[in-house]
């Protein structure tokens, strides 16, 4: 009967650790920094049955029409943020949303800046997921939202004519910190690691409990 109700609260303890893990691959977030490090702007990805949604505001942007794309590595290095690799493309396709040959998985409609130089943009990076996978934002090394200086014509392989890129942010697991400093958020593996520990040890304490009334 002991080991019963033992074995029950690991198998709850294992499915708690698990559903956390779970529910943070669910969205996921970036803080968008120019060069100088100032925070100009913030992206809020939601996982859906398309892809994952990603929701750009930002400011201190030229007045017309930025392109934006998810990127394939996530670190973004200052000034020029090429830290953060090409467009996320796991498919080997060409760019472009009008591109009959496209599109990468990260590519996203235009950021349109008004006189202030604020913006917002929603668009949907297609079969992206935030889970594990062949096409996951957190593969080994990661990815991040680059905002470029240009406007993407949509069409012209591997940029779109889109220019330099004037803020970057790392994707992170979690939501978005109601501050603008983002704290470090565990990474997924280091939950599911984590967890198997935690079964891994109390699976241990029960079998030395075996062995000793045996």
């Amino acid at each position: 009967m002991k080991r019963s109700v033992f074995l029950a609260v690991i198998a709850m303890l294992a499915l708690t650790v698990g559903g956390q893990a779970l529910a943070q691959t669910a969205s996921a977030y970036a803080v968008l920094k120019d060069k100088d490090g100032k925070t100009v702007g913030t992206a809020t990805l939601t996982q859906t049955a398309a892809g994952v949604q990603v929701a750009v505001t930002a400011e201190g942007l030229t007045p017309g029409a930025h392109g934006f794309h998810v990127h394939a590595v996530g670190t973004c290095t200052p000034p020029d943020f090429t830290s953060a690799g090409g467009h996320f493309n796991p498919d080997g396709k060409q760019h472009g949303l009008q591109n009959p040959a496209g599109a990468h998985v990260g590519d996203m409609p235009n950021l349109v800046a008004d006189a202030a130089g604020k913006a917002s943009a929603t668009g949907v990076a297609q079969r992206a997921t935030l889970a594990a996978g062949a096409t996951s934002l957190f593969d080994a090394d990661g990815s991040a939202v680059v905002i470029h200086a240009n406007a993407d014509d949509d069409k012209t392989d591997p940029t779109g004519n889109a220019g330099g890129r004037v803020a970057c942010g790392v994707v992170t697991t979690g939501q978005l910190p109601s501050s603008s400093t983002a704290p470090a958020a565990l990474p997924l593996n280091g939950i599911a690691a984590a967890g198997a520990a935690l079964v891994l040890a109390a699976l241990g304490i029960l079998l030395r409990r075996r062995r000793a009334s045996a």
